[in-house]
C-alpha cells in the first residue's frame, strides 16, 4: 500500500501493519493505556463539565450523592462523583454572534434551534427578547408528536425558520444584518457565543434532558483561560499555530468569518481539553519505554491512542453540527468540504456519548478487535507518490487504486484538521513524516484553482498531467495482461472525461465496470445530495496495440451493444439511479478506449467528452425503455420535458444538481434547460436555476397554475408532466375541478399513464 499524507499513512499502519503484528496483546495495551490517559485528563480538566441540576428531581433527592459509573470504568474508587439530582452534561448548544449595528444588542445568528427530533418526542429552544434587555434568553419547549409539524404548530414556532447563511435580523429592532456585516464582525474579532442549551444524560436512565441556558450555572469556565496559556506556556508544542488553506480553496467556507488558523476552530475549553489529552499520551508512551515495553508495541499502542485524540478534536470543534434526529454530534467534515456553522454542539469528552473518550475508546478498540481476529500477514505500507513508485517494472499482479476526484474533495486540506493534532501528539515519533507544519500539498492530485493563482485551466492542465504520470507508473509496475482496477465514485462528465483521457494516454483499455457497495448508508454525505450510493470500480488491462478506430461504423455499434447489456444486467440486479447510469457509462468506455484514438470518417479525433455525451445519451434511451416499459418507438412517443423529469428524478430523486450535470439530462432529449423554451424559463417552469445549481420543482409548487397542462391558442401538445402536476394539484386541493380540467386539457391518456406508472412504480427503484 502506498499514501501519499502523512494521516492516512497513519490510518494504513493502524489498520495494515500493527494488529497483524502485535496481536491481542495490542488491544489489550490499547484499552488500558486508554484509560490512564482518560483518567489522568478527567482529574486534571473534569472540573470543567460539572454535573447540573435535574429541573425534574423531586426535592428531597437534592444535597445527597451516590457514584456513577460511567462507560469504561473499572475501578469503583475513580467512578465519577455525580449528586443526586444532578445530570451528566453530554453536550453544550452554542450560537454565534455578532452585535447590532443599529441598537447595538447581542445578535444570535443560528440557523436552526432543534435539540430532538424523533416520532414521539420534539424539543427546542425558543430566543426571546424581552423588552429593556440587550441580549437573548432561551426557553426549552418539548411536545410529544408523531411529525415536527405538529409541534410547529403547537408552539408557533419554528425553529428551522432563522438566519441563512448568517443574514438575519435583529430580535429587538428588527434592523436587517446582511452578511458582510457578519464577516466583519468575525474579521474584527466582534463575533462571540452564547450558550442556548445545554444536554445532559440521566445517569444510568434511557433519554436525554434538556435545559436552557438560564438552568445552567457554572458553564463559563472560570479561569480556562488562564489554564489554557498555563499549558501553551508549559507545552512547547501546543504553540504552533498552523494556517488554514487559502481563502477561495476548494470545500473550506469558514475563512471569510475570520478565522485563520486551525486552533481558532475550538473554544478555549476544548483547546484545554485536547492539549491535555496529548500531554498524557505523551507521557504514556514515556512510561511504556521506561517500563521496558517493546518499542515497537509502545510506538503503535501511542499511535492509537493518538487516534483517539483525533476523533475527540473532529467532534470537539466549534464547527461541528448538532443531529436533533439522532441527538448527536456531526462532524464537521461532510460531502467533502468544511462549511460555517452558526449554531454548534460542544461535546463533554467526559460525557460517555457523541464526541467523548469513552464513546471513541470503544470504536477504535472494537475496530482494533476485529482486525487482530482476521489473522492476516503484516502489508508492505509505505509513503510515497503515485508518480514515482518504488518498485520495479512487471512487479505486480494487480494494481488497485481509488484515484483523486477531479475538483470533488481538497484531501490534504481536511486531512490537516487531523494533521495538526497527529504532529503534537505522536509527531516525534515518526518525524520523518511529521516535520512539516502542515500536510503536503505540491505533489497532489486536485483540480483546485486556489493553488495555481486562481487559474482554472492551469489547474485542470497539471491535474490531467497528474494523472496520466500516475497511469504511466501503474502500468509500468504491472505483468503482462495484469488487471489495474481503479475504483471512481465522482459523477461529473468533466472528471470522468479527464480520467478517460489519461488511461488512454497512458496506453490501458477499460475492459469491464460494475458498481459495488462501499458506502455506509444513512452517511451525511448521501443525505439530499446526489451523491452516488456504490463506488464504480474500472477495470483496465494494458493496451497493446496504437490503432485507430471509425466511430460510425465500429465503435458506435459496439456502444449501443454493450450499453444494453449492461443496462440490462443491473436492472436486474435492481441498482438504480445514478449508480446505474454511471456503472453503464463505464462499461461504455470499453468500445473507445480499446483504440489509441478514435476517428468519425472525416477524419477527425473524438474526444473523450464528447464521446462521453454519446455514451450517456445512449444509456438514457436505454434506461428510459426500462423506466417506462415500451420499446424505443414508445418512449418516442413521450414528449422531451417529460422524459427529462422521469430520468433526474429516477436518477437523483430530489437533489440538487450542478447546472453542468443538470444538462446530462438533455442529451437524446428535444429540450434545453436556458434560452426562450427552456425548462428552468417562466413561472411554470420545470426546473429552478440558483446560482449555477438546478433542481426539479414538483407538483405542489407549479400545480396552482391555471394554465398549466392546458393547450395554447397555437394548438400546440403540453408536456405530459405538466398535466400530471396539474392533477395532483388538483385531487390535494380542488378535486372538483378536475373532470373540467381533464376536458380542457385532452391529454394521450395511455401516454400520460406511462409517465405517472413510470414515476410511482418500479421504474424508479429498478428491477
Amino acid at each position: 500500500a502506498l499514501e501519499l499524507n502523512p494521516v492516512a499513512h497513519l490510518v494504513e499502519l493502524a489498520t495494515l501493519v500493527y494488529p497483524p503484528a502485535y496481536g491481542t496483546k495490542l488491544v489489550e495495551e490499547v484499552r488500558r493505556w486508554s484509560r490512564v490517559v482518560f483518567e489522568r485528563t478527567r482529574a486534571e480538566v473534569g472540573d470543567l463539565y460539572p454535573p447540573v441540576a435535574d429541573p425534574k428531581a423531586p426535592p428531597r433527592e437534592l444535597g445527597g450523592a451516590r457514584q456513577t459509573r460511567l462507560k469504561g470504568m473499572e475501578d469503583p474508587q475513580e467512578a465519577l462523583p455525580v449528586p443526586a439530582g444532578q445530570l451528566t452534561p453530554v453536550a453544550y448548544l452554542w450560537t454565534r454572534t455578532v452585535p447590532c449595528r443599529n441598537c447595538g444588542a447581542t445578535v444570535p445568528l443560528h440557523r436552526q434551534t432543534w435539540l430532538r427530533q424523533k416520532p414521539g418526542g420534539f424539543v427546542a429552544v425558543r430566543p426571546v427578547a424581552s423588552p429593556g434587555q440587550t441580549r437573548v434568553q432561551y426557553e426549552v419547549l418539548e411536545f410529544a408528536a408523531k411529525q415536527a409539524a405538529q409541534a410547529v404548530a403547537a408552539w408557533g414556532f419554528d425553529p428551522t425558520d432563522l438566519s441563512k447563511g448568517g443574514e438575519t435580523e435583529c430580535l429587538f429592532c428588527r434592523a436587517a444584518l446582511p452578511t458582510e456585516h457578519v464577516k466583519d464582525c468575525g474579521r474584527s474579532r466582534r463575533m462571540d457565543v452564547q450558550l442556548m442549551a445545554v444536554v445532559a444524560s440521566r445517569n444510568g436512565e434511557h433519554g436525554k434532558a434538556y435545559l436552557s441556558a438560564s438552568q445552567v450555572t457554572g458553564v463559563d469556565g472560570g479561569d480556562v483561560k488562564r489554564r489554557l496559556d498555563d499549558v501553551v506556556r508549559r507545552e512547547p508544542l501546543s504553540t504552533d499555530k498552523a494556517a488554514l488553506p487559502p481563502a477561495g480553496a476548494l470545500g473550506f467556507r469558514v475563512q471569510p468569518y475570520g478565522f485563520k488558523t486551525w486552533d481558532q476552530l475550538f473554544t478555549d475549553r476544548q483547546l484545554l481539553a485536547l492539549f491535555t489529552f496529548i500531554k498524557h499520551v505523551r507521557k504514556a508512551y514515556e512510561e511504556m519505554i521506561q517500563g521496558g515495553v517493546d518499542p515497537g508495541l509502545a510506538k503503535a499502542v501511542a499511535t492509537y491512542l493518538a487516534l483517539i485524540v483525533d476523533k475527540v478534536a473532529e467532534r470537539g470543534a466549534n464547527v461541528c453540527r448538532w443531529i436533533s434526529q439522532g441527538e448527536e454530534v456531526a462532524s464537521p467534515i461532510g460531502e467533502g468540504k468544511m462549511p460555517m456553522v452558526w449554531d454548534f454542539p460542544e461535546a463533554n469528552p467526559f460525557g460517555g456519548a457523541s464526541g467523548s473518550w469513552q464513546r471513541t475508546e470503544s470504536d477504535v478498540v472494537g475496530a482494533l478487535e476485529a482486525l487482530t481476529a482476521d489473522r492476516f500477514s503484516p502489508c508492505d505500507v509505505r509513503r510515497g507518490s503515485a508518480l514515482n513508485l518504488p518498485y520495479a517494472d512487471n512487479f505486480f499482479d494487480a494494481v488497485v487504486t481509488d484515484p483523486p476526484y477531479y475538483d470533488n474533495v481538497p484531501y490534504s486540506y481536511l486531512a490537516d484538521f487531523f494533521y495538526v493534532w497527529l504532529k503534537r501528539s505522536v509527531g516525534h515519533l515518526y518525524p520523518e513524516h511529521f516535520a512539516a507544519a502542515i500536510s503536503p500539498v505540491k505533489a497532489e492530485a486536485v483540480m483546485d484553482p486556489s493553488r495555481h493563482g486562481g487559474k482554472k485551466e492551469k489547474a485542470k492542465a497539471e491535474y490531467e498531467a497528474m494523472m496520466a504520470r500516475a497511469f504511466d507508473e501503474a502500468r509500468r509496475v504491472l505483468k503482462p495482461g495484469a488487471p489495474m482496477v481503479c475504483v471512481y465514485a465522482h459523477k461529473t462528465t468533466a472528471g470522468w472525461a479527464t480520467l478517460v483521457d489519461a488511461l488512454r494516454k497512458s496506453k490501458f483499455a477499460v475492459t469491464e465496470a460494475w458498481p459495488l457497495d462501499t458506502e455506509r448508508p444513512g452517511r451525511q454525505r448521501g443525505q439530499e445530495s446526489a451523491a452516488l450510493a456504490s463506488s464504480i470500480f474500472l477495470v483496465a488491462r494494458r493496451r497493446e496495440t496504437e490503432d485507430t478506430g471509425s466511430y460510425e461504423h465500429v465503435v458506435r455499434p459496439e456502444l449501443e451493444r454493450v450499453v444494453r447489456e449492461r443496462v440490462e444486467a443491473l436492472w436486474e440486479l435492481g441498482i438504480a439511479g445514478a449508480d446505474l447510469v454511471i456503472a453503464a457509462v463505464g462499461a461504455g468506455l470499453r468500445a473507445f478506449t480499446r483504440f489509441a484514438r478514435v476517428e468519425y470518417d472525416n477524419g477527425e479525433e473524438v474526444p473523450a467528452e464528447k464521446f462521453l455525451a454519446e455514451v450517456e445519451g445512449v444509456v438514457l434511451e436505454t434506461l428510459l425503455e426500462k423506466i417506462f416499459g415500451v420499446p424505443r418507438s414508445g418512449v418516442a412517443s413521450v414528449d422531451g420535458p417529460s422524459r427529462f423529469y422521469v430520468l433526474w428524478r429516477h436518477t437523483y430523486r430530489a437533489a440538487e444538481l450542478d447546472a453542468g450535470e443538470a444538462i446530462v439530462f438533455t442529451y437524446a432529449q428535444p429540450v434545453e434547460l436556458d434560452g426562450p423554451r427552456g425548462l428552468s424559463v417562466g413561472k411554470g417552469a420545470l426546473v429552478e436555476k440558483k446560482k449555477g445549481k438546478c433542481r426539479l420543482r414538483d407538483f405542489t409548487e407549479r400545480g396552482d397554475d391555471d394554465h398549466l397542462g392546458v393547450p395554447g391558442d397555437e394548438g400546440k401538445a403540453v408536456p405530459l408532466i405538466d398535466v400530471l402536476h396539474r392533477i395532483l394539484w388538483l385531487v390535494e386541493n380542488e378535486p372538483r375541478n378536475l373532470p373540467r380540467f381533464l376536458d380542457e386539457a385532452r391529454p394521450d391518456r395511455e401516454r400520460l399513464r406511462l409517465v405517472a406508472q413510470a414515476l410511482a412504480g418500479a421504474g424508479l427503484k429498478g428491477g
